[in-house]
């Protein structure tokens, strides 16, 4: 999996949301991102099962799901802020541009920008290689997936 947005590797334990920071949705990793607009990109190459403006799930020709979740309580803005690029069903290679967003909004509203990516139906030993700490780019690498 690579990373959606760069910014800096934090772990799910940091993320403030208890389902997320105690793995309830599954394995993976966290980005605080930078504080600048900037286009969410599909961390990995499968098909758009679930796009909202605040998160999006990609499916892997191997049934392997990854959850990408653009801030905490993101939900609540209903879309504002948000911009989708694509549709549930598209086809879509790792670097795919999906969502147009501003961290520095959401943060601004009140609300953490952290973006966790989770790896749905996996347990922590099938992941490798998780990117916890540091600067990540868009597109580098967060974790493998046996």
């Amino acid at each position: 999996m690579l990373s959606p947005v760069p910014g800096t590797a934090t772990g799910l334990a940091e993320v403030p949301d208890p389902v997320f920071a105690q793995g309830m949705v599954g394995p993976g990793t966290a980005i605080d991102p930078v504080r600048e607009p900037q286009t969410a990109v599909a961390p990995v190459a499968g098909t758009i099962v679930k796009l909202h403006p605040h998160a999006f799930v990609i499916a892997t020709q191997d049934g392997k799901g990854v959850l990408v979740h653009l801030g905490i309580d993101t939900v609540d803005l209903k879309g504002e802020g948000f911009e989708t690029l694509a549709e549930e069903g598209a086809a879509v290679e790792a670097g795919t541009p999906l969502v147009r967003w501003n961290p520095a909004e959401v943060e601004k509203g009140g609300r953490s920008p952290a973006v966790p990516v989770v790896a749905l139906d996996a347990s922590a030993e099938a992941l490798s290689d998780v990117v916890s700490s540091g600067e990540v780019a868009s597109g580098a690498p967060l974790f493998g997936w046996r």
